[in-house]
C-alpha cells in the first residue's frame, strides 16, 4: 500500500471518529499483517490499543473482516478458540480487509474505542477511499 493512500485512510477514519464525537485507534496494517500506521486519539481508552491492531490483524490473516470472523469463532462455530492462534485474534467488528479496486488485498483496518457500530461504520469510511 503507498504511503498517499495509508495517510488518506487513516485521516478519513480519523474525520469520522471525530464527526460521530468518540475517541478511537485506528490501525493500518499491509496484506501480511504489519504494521504501517497508528493513531490513538486523545483520552481514548488504552485497552482500545491492543484490540484495533488485533481487529486489523484478524481481518489482514484470514482475509474477511473480524465481525465475519466472529460467525466461525464462537463456540457453536467451526472454528471455536481460533482466534487464539497467530498471536492472538478478535472476532468482533471493526477489523475490515482493505481491497485495491481490482481485489488485491491490500492490507487491513481495525478500529476499536467506540461502540462495535461506530468502529465499524468508521472502519468503513476509511477503506471506502481506496475505491474513491
Amino acid at each position: 500500500m503507498q504511503d498517499t493512500a495509508v495517510t488518506t485512510i487513516l485521516n478519513a477514519a480519523h474525520a469520522e471518529a471525530q464527526r460521530l464525537g468518540v475517541k478511537v485507534c485506528i490501525s493500518i496494517l499491509d496484506a501480511a499483517a504489519w504494521p504501517v500506521a497508528f493513531l490513538r486519539m486523545e483520552g481514548t481508552i488504552l485497552g482500545a490499543i491492543d484490540v484495533a491492531n488485533k481487529k486489523a490483524r484478524t481481518a489482514a490473516l484470514f482475509q474477511m473482516d473480524s465481525a465475519d470472523f466472529a460467525k466461525i469463532g464462537h463456540p457453536d462455530g467451526g472454528a471455536y478458540t481460533l482466534e487464539n492462534t497467530n498471536g492472538g485474534m478478535t472476532s468482533f467488528g471493526g477489523g475490515l480487509v482493505l481491497r485495491a479496486a481490482d481485489g488485491t488485498l491490500l492490507g487491513a483496518i481495525g478500529v476499536s474505542g467506540a461502540s462495535t457500530e461506530d468502529d465499524i461504520a468508521i472502519a468503513r469510511v476509511g477503506a471506502a477511499t481506496l475505491l474513491a
